[in-house]
């Protein structure tokens, strides 16, 4: 099997980002609700960089860094136009277990700090996998809040923010 890469996203990775992405949610609920828009839920307003890890033309994983929306900014106690928000990260669930999430994410975090802005992020405190991956990596927790979206089971989403470990 080749080494998998980090590059660039490019426009005709999208229907495959798509396609990973679809087996993520069927094994993770992630997102809890698949998006009407999958190709714009992963391009959104705001978007700053997006990138895959790939393997010839399979895409085995995906990240992206956006601006910080308010409420997050206001959870890191930082203005939002000095930071940048690494989202929409998920790896397939066949290629997990190989250090690719932890790679796409110190690959958006270097981005951000390279690009004058200090990473953070935000995610679901049911998310234990996901978190467990941000503490290893040295992201800091700083604090819970309720999110404006419901989990899987109607309630309330609380979210965890985190900010980026020092030296990304």
């Amino acid at each position: 099997m080749p080494a998998s890469q980090i590059r660039p996203r490019r426009d005709q990775d999208l229907a495959a980002c798509v396609g990973a992405l679809a087996t993520v949610q069927r094994a993770d609920r992630y997102p809890v609700h698949w998006p009407d828009d999958p190709e714009g839920w992963l391009t959104p307003d705001g978007m700053l960089g997006a990138w895959v890890t790939a393997e010839g033309p399979a895409v085995l994983g995906h990240v992206m860094l956006t601006r910080t929306d308010p409420a997050l900014a206001d959870a890191i106690g930082a203005p939002a136009e000095g930071l940048a928000a690494v989202a929409r990260l998920f790896v397939t669930t066949a290629a997990r277990r190989r250090g690719l999430a932890a790679e796409l994410l110190g690959h958006a975090a270097r981005s951000a700090v390279a690009d004058g802005l200090r990473p953070v992020l935000e995610v679901d405190s049911g998310a234990t996998a996901a978190i467990g991956l941000y503490e290893r990596a040295g992201w800091r927790f700083v604090r819970a809040m309720t999110a404006d979206w419901h989990t899987a089971d109607g309630r309330l989403a609380v979210v965890h923010a985190y900010s980026g470990p020092a030296g990304h």
